[in-house]
């Protein structure tokens, strides 16, 4: 599902249970960014795929502290 982003930045995701878009679309950018092992660039990466399947990362809700 995340074939574009590293290594590093998909198991970030699998570390809190995100396994698709849909469920990545709940969280913000500083949510991912909070991950370890994911980054700016993997960041970017996600925000193209996303745009190209008309879906955005939350902007307004922080799930992670």
């Amino acid at each position: 599902m995340f074939d574009q982003l590293s290594k590093p930045a998909q198991r970030a995701l699998q570390s809190i249970g995100i396994t698709s878009y849909n469920e990545v679309i709940q969280y913000s950018e500083q949510d991912l960014l909070s991950l370890h092992g994911f980054g700016p660039k993997g960041l970017r990466l996600l925000k193209e795929e996303l745009k190209s399947q008309q879906l955005q990362l939350n902007k307004n809700h922080q799930l992670i502290s």
